[in-house]
C-alpha cells in the first residue's frame, strides 16, 4: 500500500484504530477468484489516502442515514399510534386486542411474544425522562394511551408493534405509503437494521445486507429489484418513503452519493448503485 504521509497515517490509526480501518482497505486487496479469497497483497495504486477517503465517506453516510431515518420513524410512530388508537386507546397493553401474531394458541396463557415486547416497552417507559411520561405517571398511574406510548418506543419496538397489530391497522398504515402490510413490515425491519448499523458506527457502503425488503410493483422501485442486499437498494427505500410521505425534497442522499471518492479500484458500483443512478426518478434532485 502506498503511504504518502507516514506521520499522518500514524495519527489516523491512533484516532480510528487499525482494525476499523482494515475494513476499508480490504476492498483494495488483490482477490483470488479461484479460491474466492482476498490475498495479503494490494492492488496497484492502493493507498492509505484512498482508505481514509472511503472511511470518511462512510462516516458521513452513517450520519446522513440517521438524519434521514428520523422523520420516517416519527411519521410511522404518529400513523401507527393514530390507527391503533381508533381501535382502543390501550390496545398495546392487551394481546387479545392485537393481531393474531401477538397471541399464542393457549386461551389462558398470556402471549409470550407480546409479553416480551411489553417488557421492553415498560423498561423504556420506566427510564423515560420525558415531561409527558412524568405527567401521566403522576396523574394516571403511568398508563399511556397508544398515541402517547409510541413516543417512547425505539424503532425496533415500534416495528414489532406493527407486526402484532390487527390486520386492518397494518393494511391502513401500509396503504398510506403505497405498500401492502407484509411489504411495509419487511421495510421496517430492513430500516431498523440499517439504523442500528449506522448508530453503532458499522461499515455500511460496501456491506451485503441479509434482510431483503419486499418490493411493490411501483415502477420507481424496479431498478433496485436485484439490489436490495446492497446499500444503494436500502437507501432507495429511504428516498421512496421521504417522497411518499412528503417529508423532504429527498436531496441529502443524492448529494452525498455525488461526493463519493471516485477511483478505479473501489468504484461507486460497490454500493450497488447503477451507472445511471442520478437519473433514476427517486434519486433525481
Amino acid at each position: 500500500m502506498i503511504v504518502e504521509d507516514p506521520e499522518g497515517a500514524v495519527t489516523a490509526l491512533r484516532r480510528v484504530s487499525y482494525y476499523r480501518l482494515s475494513g476499508y482497505w480490504h476492498p483494495v486487496r488483490r482477490f483470488d477468484s479461484s479460491t474466492n479469497q482476498a490475498l495479503d497483497t494490494f492492488q496497484d495504486g492502493a493507498s492509505f489516502a484512498l482508505t481514509l477517503r472511503l472511511y470518511k465517506f462512510d462516516e458521513i453516510l452513517r450520519h446522513t442515514v440517521l438524519g434521514e431515518l428520523a422523520p420516517i420513524e416519527l411519521a410511522m410512530r404518529a400513523e401507527l399510534g393514530h390507527e391503533l388508537g381508533r381501535v382502543d386507546p390501550m390496545i398495546h397493553l392487551d394481546s387479545s386486542s392485537l393481531g393474531t401474531s401477538a397471541q399464542d394458541n393457549s386461551p389462558t396463557a398470556p402471549s409470550s411474544r407480546h409479553k416480551e415486547w411489553l417488557d421492553k416497552y415498560n423498561k423504556s417507559l420506566r427510564t423515560s425522562k420525558e415531561d409527558f411520561v412524568i405527567h401521566h405517571r403522576r396523574k394516571y398511574g403511568g398508563k399511556l394511551p397508544i398515541w402517547a406510548a409510541v413516543e417512547v418506543m425505539d424503532w425496533g419496538t415500534l416495528s414489532h408493534l406493527y407486526t402484532m397489530s390487527p390486520k386492518g391497522v397494518r393494511t391502513k398504515v401500509a396503504e398510506g405509503v403505497g405498500l401492502s402490510a407484509p411489504q411495509l413490515n419487511s421495510w421496517l425491519k430492513s430500516l431498523n437494521i440499517l439504523r442500528n448499523l449506522a448508530a453503532h458506527q458499522a461499515r455500511m457502503f460496501n456491506r451485503s445486507y441479509d434482510m431483503k425488503p419486499k418490493l411493490s410493483q411501483d415502477a420507481r422501485l424496479k431498478p433496485i429489484r436485484s439490489l436490495t442486499n446492497r446499500v444503494f437498494g436500502q437507501l432507495t427505500l429511504i428516498q421512496y418513503l421521504h417522497r411518499q410521505l412528503g417529508l423532504s425534497p429527498a436531496d441529502q442522499l443524492p448529494s452525498l452519493l455525488s461526493k463519493y471518492p471516485h477511483n478505479p479500484i473501489v468504484p461507486l458500483s460497490r454500493t450497488g448503485a447503477p451507472n445511471d443512478w442520478a437519473s433514476l426518478e427517486l434519486w433525481r434532485k
